[in-house]
C-alpha cells in the first residue's frame, strides 16, 4: 500500500505539563478508511490538529508522500489534509455559504473562474446550492455540518480528517454524513474518523487505532480490536452490539462459526 503520511516519535505536551502525545509512530496508507478511537482526552483532537498542521509537535517528525514537512511546508501540508471540526461553528467564518465554501480555494491563489468551479461543485456535491446565499451560521446544525465539509471538498484535500463527525446530529443527517463517508471513500479518499460510536466503527472502517493517554495501545481492523478485551477494558470502549449478538447466536448454536463476521443487521439478516 501507498503510505501518504508518515509519522515518527511524534510529542506535544500542553504547557509543558499535560503529555497529550507520547512518541506516537504511524504510517497511513492512500485510500484507507481509518477510526480513531478512544476515550476523552485519549489524545484524538490533539493528533489530528498536529497531522493537519494546526498545532506543531515538541517532537517528531511528519511526512507527507514522503518529504519532511518544516515550518516552510506548513501550507502543503494543510492544502492536503484538510479537517471538518466537531463544531461547525469554529469552522465557519463568512457572511454567506457560498463566500465560506470559496474561502479555502481563494487562499490558494487559484483563477477566479477555477475557485467558481470547485464552490458550485462542492455544494452540489453535499446537496446545499439553494444555500449559497444564506448566512451560514442561521443553518440547522446538520447544514452547517454540510456546509463545513464542502469546505474541505472544494479544497480538493487528498485526506480528509472528520473529527466527531456525527456529534449533536439527528438520525437523518448522521445517515446523510455516512453517505457522503462512503461516496469519498469510493473516489479514493483517505479519510480519518474520531467517534464514539463503536457500531460505525465496526462497520465502515478497514483499520482502527486506539489511543490512550496520548500512546497508541492497538492498531488493527475492527474485528482484531474489538475482540481484544485488554484493549477495550484498557482504553474504556464497548464492543459493537452486533459483534456481541453475533456471538451470542454461535454460543447459543443458532448460527454456524464461520470467517464471515457480519458488519450489518442486513448481513446478519442473510446469515440467519
Amino acid at each position: 500500500m501507498e503510505t501518504i503520511i508518515k509519522i515518527k516519535n511524534l510529542t506535544y505536551d500542553y504547557n509543558q505539563r499535560k503529555h497529550a502525545l507520547r512518541g506516537i509512530n504511524l504510517n497511513i496508507y492512500k485510500g484507507q478508511k481509518l477510526a480513531v478511537i478512544g476515550s476523552n482526552g485519549a489524545g484524538k483532537s490533539t493528533f489530528f490538529l498536529n497531522i493537519n498542521g494546526v498545532l506543531k509537535s515538541d517532537c517528531g517528525e511528519i511526512y507527507y508522500r514522503d518529504e519532511l514537512i518544516t515550518r516552510r511546508k506548513l501550507n502543503q501540508l494543510r492544502k492536503n489534509v484538510g479537517i471538518v471540526f466537531q463544531d461547525a461553528d469554529q469552522q465557519i467564518i463568512a457572511s454567506t455559504v457560498m463566500q465560506e465554501v470559496s474561502f479555502g480555494p481563494m487562499n490558494l491563489k487559484l483563477p477566479r473562474e477555477e475557485v467558481i468551479q470547485r464552490v458550485e461543485q462542492a455544494l452540489a456535491y453535499m446537496n446545499i446550492s439553494e444555500y449559497k446565499d444564506r448566512p451560514p451560521h442561521y443553518l440547522s446544525g446538520g447544514e452547517k455540518k454540510r456546509v463545513s465539509i464542502a469546505d474541505i471538498i472544494a479544497m480538493k484535500s487528498e485526506v480528509i480528517i472528520f473529527d466527531e463527525p456525527t456529534a449533536g446530529l439527528d438520525p437523518y443527517n448522521t445517515d446523510m454524513l455516512e453517505e457522503v463517508l462512503v461516496k469519498l471513500g469510493h473516489e479514493g479518499k483517505t479519510l480519518l474518523i474520531s467517534t464514539h460510536d463503536m457500531n460505525f466503527v465496526y462497520r465502515w472502517a478497514d483499520r482502527a487505532i486506539v489511543f490512550c493517554n496520548g500512546q497508541i495501545i492497538a492498531d488493527g481492523t475492527p474485528l482484531e480490536v474489538f475482540r481484544n478485551e485488554e484493549v477495550l477494558k484498557r482504553a474504556s470502549l464497548k464492543r459493537p452490539t452486533l459483534l456481541d449478538v453475533y456471538d451470542m447466536l454461535i454460543e447459543k448454536k443458532k448460527l454456524c462459526q464461520s470467517d464471515v463476521y457480519p458488519k450489518t443487521t442486513e448481513e446478519l439478516y442473510a446469515l440467519l
